[in-house]
């Protein structure tokens, strides 16, 4: 029995669902404490617990503490098996973390895995429905996984009711990650969309989206191409999307709207989110390396790649994984600052 404090480094959801992960892929059983200690509202959430529940029933584990507002969980999994499953929120907790927890366990089946996930799609503190599609399931495929993902409608906080449907398909291996230079700017490219409210809005972000971009980073060389998304939900909300195609790589970032929130504040979150990765001159985004690391370990060989931010995140990811999976890994940089990150399995 493998015992995790969730309080340990960054102490949020990330641990729980990285010890689902791994647990179902080992099958190593694991008991959790102090699960989100430090936050607002401690404990496990109606998101955390959906995890909880899609793991639970991918491998048809024994589970103790699966309740709102827990703070221990013990997981035991079986096999796991694949289908064609559906999970619902019921609220406008993040579909992306929900699905990211899933796919790790779910990429060596010999047959091809549906989940159906209903809730939010594009919520604060989590990716984006257009960042996993166009920036995370891109590098997947680039390490031998493929994912197909479509969305039918969006969830916004706090109606939530998004859809979103992944097929996950069997996996031969894990290819390693090496990529230091990202190159030349190639396309900026993205969405500003709006659900049930005025187009303009929409227009508004996308226009000081453009505007900060040029202000912030000139002689770019590449026009910045954003489309205007009419958004079909049963809530409202808004958001933008702009996504940095290089010539070996591709970041993404997202900025959400609120009430009380500006249009162009939406835009000009962005559009300095990029700025800052594009001035350190690294490869993946700060977002996408807590994302990837739990597949590198997999491989068979040394993976390295340069990122705009060593994240919390990203570090008590790496001290999780070390936790199911036996691997080494190196930083070089601090905390807060662009840097490389060295895995060896």
């Amino acid at each position: 029995m493998i015992e995790i404090d969730g309080s340990f480094g960054e102490g949020g959801g990330q641990i729980l669902r990285t010890a689902l992960s791994l647990s179902c892929l080992f099958n190593k059983p694991f008991r959790i404490f102090n699960i989100r200690k430090g936050r607002k509202n401690p404990g496990l959430m109606p998101q955390h617990l959906t995890c909880v529940k899609a793991a639970q029933l991918l491998s048809n584990a024994d589970v103790t503490g699966d309740s709102k507002g827990s703070t221990e969980l013990k997981f035991y999994p079986k096999e796991i098996k694949g289908g064609d499953f559906f999970f619902d929120i019921g609220t406008a907790g993040s579909t992306s973390l929900v699905l990211q927890t899933i796919i790790p366990s779910l990429i060596f089946l010999k047959e091809k895995t549906t989940v159906t996930l209903k809730g939010g799609t594009h919520v604060p503190f989590s990716p984006s429905f257009h960042y996993i599609s166009e920036v995370f399931a891109p590098v997947l495929e680039r390490l031998g996984i493929k994912i197909g993902l479509t969305i039918e409608s969006y969830g916004f906080y706090p109606k939530g009711g998004g859809r979103i449907r992944a097929e996950i398909f069997p996996a031969m291996g894990v290819n390693p990650l090496r990529i230091i230079e990202r190159g030349k700017l190639v396309r900026l490219s993205g969405y500003s969309g709006v659900g049930n409210l005025p187009l303009s809005i929409a227009e508004r972000q996308r226009n000081a989206l453009i505007e900060k971009i040029h202000s912030q980073a000139a002689g770019l060389g590449c026009p910045v191409d954003v489309e205007i998304i009419d958004a079909q939900t049963p809530g409202q909300g808004t958001f933008i999307f702009i996504r940095s195609e290089s010539e070996n790589f591709t970041a993404g970032f997202t900025s959400i709207g609120e009430k009380g929130k500006r249009a162009e504040v939406v835009g000009e979150e962005a559009a300095m989110e990029f700025t800052h990765y594009y001035s350190s001159n690294a490869a993946l985004d700060s977002h996408l390396p807590d994302q990837i690391v739990p597949y590198l370990p997999l491989c068979k060989e040394e993976s390295v790649f340069t990122t705009s931010c060593i994240t919390k995140h990203l570090m008590t990811n790496l001290w999780a994984i070390g936790l199911f999976h036996e691997y080494e890994y190196s930083i070089e940089g601090e905390a807060g600052e662009p840097g490389t990150i060295i895995i060896k399995p």
